[in-house]
C-alpha cells in the first residue's frame, strides 16, 4: 500500500493545474488528479477504476467530478496540531501526577473535541478510555452551561463513564473570551441546553485517569461486587471548578469518601493541569490561524476520517460474519458468560455507491457496517457488566486498527458503522449493575469476538487472540511506614496474538489497555510490597507458522497484612489461534501461604494476605497463527484442540446445529 501521494503529471499548465491527492488514497491506493484554483479544487475519480494509467487523459463519460474544498496540506498540518495538543496534555498529566498508576503505568487519556462535543484528536493513550470519552463529554455538555474557567468532573458509568475509578474532567475552551472580544450575556434566546448562542465554547478538552481508589467495599474499588453502590463513589457531572476556582465542597465530598485522599487530590490536580495545557494550546492555534480556520479544519477532519473509513469498508467483502466467545465467569458464579456478535457488511456495487454519495451530500449517511451483539448473555450478578460506552469504544478501537496509522482518530471514523448493543445485556448493562470488570475484562472479550468475526471476512488482516485479560490486581491495607491507608492497582501484561506474517510480541499490554508495567523500584518505594519474581512465561504462546507471544510471571510479596483482589480472565479458556495455529496457554494464579502451602485461585477473587505471603500471577500467552509444518510434543500437542474460537465447534456434525441459515460463522469454522 502506498502511504504518500505521488504527482503523476500535469494536464494543463496554462490554467495552473495543481495535482493533489484523494483523501481516500491511504486506503484505496488510487491516485487522482485535481484541477485547482485559488477558490476551489476538483478531484477526478474514474468510476469503476482503482487507479489512473498513462492512457487516462481527463474526465470522461461515466466519471465523477467531486468538489473538494479542503487543502490536503493544511488538513495534515491541523491533524498533527490537534494530535500534538492531546499528546502534550498527556505529558502534563503524567509529569504532575502523584500515583504510580498514572505516572508510571500511564493509566490516563486525553483528547480534544470541537464545539459540538465531537472528538477531533486523541492522544496515543488508553483505547478503552478514548473511544468512550465522547460520551462523558456529551454528558457534561448536557448537564448544563459551562462558563470560562469551569471544569466538570464525572465518573458515572451510566452517563458516559466506564467504571468508577476512571474520573473524567471536561473543560470548555472559550477562545474569543480570552482574546478580548466582548461576550453578550442575556437571559433571552437561550438554546435547548440552557446556553446563549454567544456563550458556546469553540472547543472542549478532556482528561481521564484511573484513580487507585474511589471508595467502596474493597480497597482499590475493583472488587467482586453485586451492584454499583458497593464499588465506590458514583459522581454525576458536577463542576469541580467554577471560573478558575476550585469548588471546595465538591472536592471535600470526594476526598472524604476515598482511602487515599492526598493521592487523589494530587492526581486530580494533574488532570486539571492537563486540561489547562490543552486549552492554552488551542488558543495559541486559533491566535495563529484564526478561529474560523481552526474550526473549519476540525470539521474537515471529521469528514476526512469518515471518507477513509468508507473507502476501507468498500474493500471488505459483503456478508454476515458471526462469532462468539466467553468470559470465564462473573466472579459470583463460575458459569461462562457469552458474548456474541454478528458483523453485517453491506454488499457494494457502483449503483449503491452512487446512492451513498448522494445520501452523504444530503447529510444522511447510510451505515456500511452493523456490529450487532444480539444474542449476548443478559447482565450478570458480578462486576463484569459493560456499559454501552465500553462496547462502542471496543468497536471504535477494532475498526481504527484496520486503517493506516496516520488516519485521524476523529468521530467521523464511526459514521459508517452502527453498533447494536441490546439494553440489559452484558454489553449494555443497566443500573444498578456492578461494572468495575466490564471496563477491563469484558472490553477485551468484545474486541476478541469482533476480530474473530472479521477474520472470516479479511483473514489476512486479523491477528490471533491476545492474552484477553488485563489481570487487574489491587492491594490495600495500612502502610506500616506511615500508619496511613494505601491502595495499589496495576494491570499485568500477557502475550500478543501472532499476526499474519509476524509472531506475537511477548509480555506486552494489548488491545484496550495501552499501559506499561509498574517498575519494581517504583512499586517497592511507594508501597509495602516486594517483587519476588518478574519474568516471561516461556512456552505459553500458541504454536503455528507464526508463534504467539509469551505471557508473564509476576510474584509479589506483601510486607504487611493486606486485602488482595484480582479481576482476571482466560483461566479456563486460553486465547484462540487462527488459520490452524494453536491457542495460547490459559493463565494461572497462586497464593503461597505462611506454612508453605500453595492455593490455586480462580480468575476473580478477593482474599486476605498476611505479612510475608505471596501472590503469583501467570498471564496467558497469545494464540498462534497459521498451521506449523511440524508440531512438537508436550504442550503443543495438547493445544491442537484450541485452534479456533473458544467455545466454538469445528466438527462437521455441529455446524448445522449451531446456525440454521447459511452464514459466515466463526464457531463452525
Amino acid at each position: 500500500m502506498v502511504l504518500y501521494p505521488k504527482i503523476l503529471r500535469q494536464y494543463d499548465q496554462s490554467v495552473n493545474t495543481i495535482l493533489q491527492f484523494c483523501p481516500d488514497f491511504f486506503c484505496c491506493g488510487s491516485p487522482v488528479v485535481a484541477a485547482s484554483s485559488s477558490a476551489k479544487a476538483y478531484i477526478w475519480l474514474p468510476t469503476g477504476s482503482d487507479s489512473l494509467t498513462s492512457d487516462d487523459e481527463g474526465p470522461t463519460t461515466g466519471s465523477t467530478l467531486r468538489l473538494m474544498r479542503r487543502d490536503p496540506v493544511e488538513l495534515e498540518i491541523f491533524k498533527h496540531l490537534y494530535h500534538s495538543i492531546a499528546e502534550e496534555m498527556g505529558a502534563a498529566l503524567r509529569r504532575t501526577a502523584f500515583s504510580p498508576n498514572i505516572k508510571e503505568r500511564r493509566d490516563y487519556s486525553c483528547a480534544v473535541f470541537d464545539g459540538a462535543g465531537e472528538v477531533i484528536a486523541m492522544g496515543d493513550h488508553m483505547p478503552v478510555h478514548l473511544g468512550s470519552m465522547p460520551m462523558s463529554v456529551r454528558a457534561a455538555i448536557d448537564a448544563g452551561a459551562m462558563e470560562p474557567g469551569d471544569m466538570v468532573m464525572l465518573n458515572d458509568p451510566f452517563r458516559g463513564g466506564t467504571h468508577l475509578p476512571d474520573i473524567t474532567l471536561v473543560a470548555p475552551v472559550f477562545v474569543k473570551a480570552h482574546g478580548g472580544v466582548a461576550r453578550v450575556r442575556t437571559n433571552s434566546k437561550v438554546r435547548r441546553r440552557g446556553r446563549p448562542r454567544s456563550m458556546d465554547p469553540e472547543f472542549y478538552v478532556a482528561s481521564r485517569a484511573h484513580h487507585a481508589d474511589v471508595g467502596g467495599t474493597y480497597a482499590g474499588s475493583m472488587g467482586l461486587c453485586r451492584e454499583i453502590y458497593q464499588e465506590g463513589l458514583r459522581i454525576p457531572p458536577v463542576k469541580l471548578m467554577r471560573r478558575d476556582a476550585m469548588d471546595a465542597d465538591v472536592l471535600a465530598m470526594l476526598l472524604n469518601n476515598v482511602r487515599t485522599p492526598e493521592e487523589r487530590e494530587g492526581d486530580l490536580g494533574a488532570q486539571i493541569a492537563a486540561c489547562h495545557t490543552g486549552a492554552e494550546r488551542l488558543r495559541e492555534v486559533c491566535a495563529r490561524y484564526g478561529i474560523k480556520r481552526a474550526r473549519r479544519a476540525a470539521g474537515d477532519l471529521q469528514d476526512y476520517s469518515e471518507e477513509l473509513m468508507r473507502a476501507f469498508l468498500q474493500r471488505v467483502p459483503g456478508g454476515e460474519y458471526r462469532a462468539e466467545d466467553f468470559l470465564d465467569g462473573d466472579g459470583i458464579s463460575e458459569r461462562a458468560v457469552k458474548i456474541a456478535v454478528e458483523v453485517r457488511v453491506e454488499r457494494h456495487n457502483e449503483k449503491q455507491r452512487q446512492v451513498d454519495r448522494a445520501a452523504r451530500g444530503r447529510g444522511r449517511p447510510r451505515p456500511m457496517v452493523t456490529v450487532d451483539f444480539t444474542g449476548s448473555d443478559a447482565q450478570v450478578a458480578g462486576s463484569v457488566n459493560a456499559v454501552a460506552a465500553i462496547t462502542y469504544s471496543a468497536c471504535f478501537y477494532v475498526f481504527r486498527c484496520l486503517l493506516a496509522e496516520d488516519v485521524p482518530a476523529a468521530a467521523g471514523l464511526m459514521r459508517p458503522i452502527r453498533v447494536i448493543a441490546p439494553a440489559g445485556t452484558v454489553v449494555n448493562a443497566r443500573p444498578p449493575a456492578a461494572v468495575a470488570g466490564g471496563n477491563v475484562e469484558t472490553s477485551q472479550r468484545i474486541v476478541d469476538v469482533v476480530l474473530r468475526a472479521l477474520a472470516l471476512a479479511i483473514p489476512d488482516r486479523i491477528p490471533a487472540a491476545a492474552s484477553g485479560t488485563m489481570n487487574n490486581l489491587t492491594v490495600g491495607g495500612i502502610d506500616p511506614r506511615t500508619g496511613e491507608p494505601f491502595a495499589y492497582y496495576e494491570t499485568i501484561a500477557g502475550g500478543m496474538g501472532a499476526r499474519p506474517g509476524k509472531a506475537g510480541v511477548s509480555g506486552v499490554h494489548t488491545h484496550m489497555t495501552n499501559s506499561l508495567n509498574t517498575p519494581a523500584e517504583a512499586l517497592e518505594y511507594a508501597y509495602p510490597l516486594r517483587v519476588r519474581r518478574y519474568l516471561l512465561r516461556a512456552g505459553s504462546g500458541g504454536e503455528g507458522k507464526f508463534r504467539g507471544g509469551d505471557g508473564i510471571i509476576r510474584e509479589i510479596e506483601v510486607l504487611t497484612d493486606c486485602e488482595v483482589t484480582l479481576l482476571a480472565d482466560r483461566r479456563t479458556r486460553g486465547p484462540w489461534g487462527l488459520s490452524g495455529g494453536t491457542g495460547g496457554a490459559p493463565g494461572k494464579t497462586f497464593i503461597t501461604r505462611h506454612d508453605g502451602s500453595i492455593d490455586r485461585m480462580p480468575a476473580k477473587f478477593s482474599t486476605g494476605l498476611r505479612k510475608g505471603e505471596r501472590i503469583t500471577i501467570e498471564t496467558p500467552g497469545g494464540g498462534g497463527w497459521g498451521r506449523a509444518q511440524r508440531l512438537g510434543g508436550g504442550r503443543n500437542d495438547g493445544n491442537r484442540s484450541r485452534d479456533s474460537l473458544s467455545g466454538g465447534s469445528s466438527t462437521p456434525a455441529a455446524r448445522p446445529q449451531a446456525y440454521g441459515r447459511r452464514r459466515h460463522d466463526a464457531a463452525s469454522r
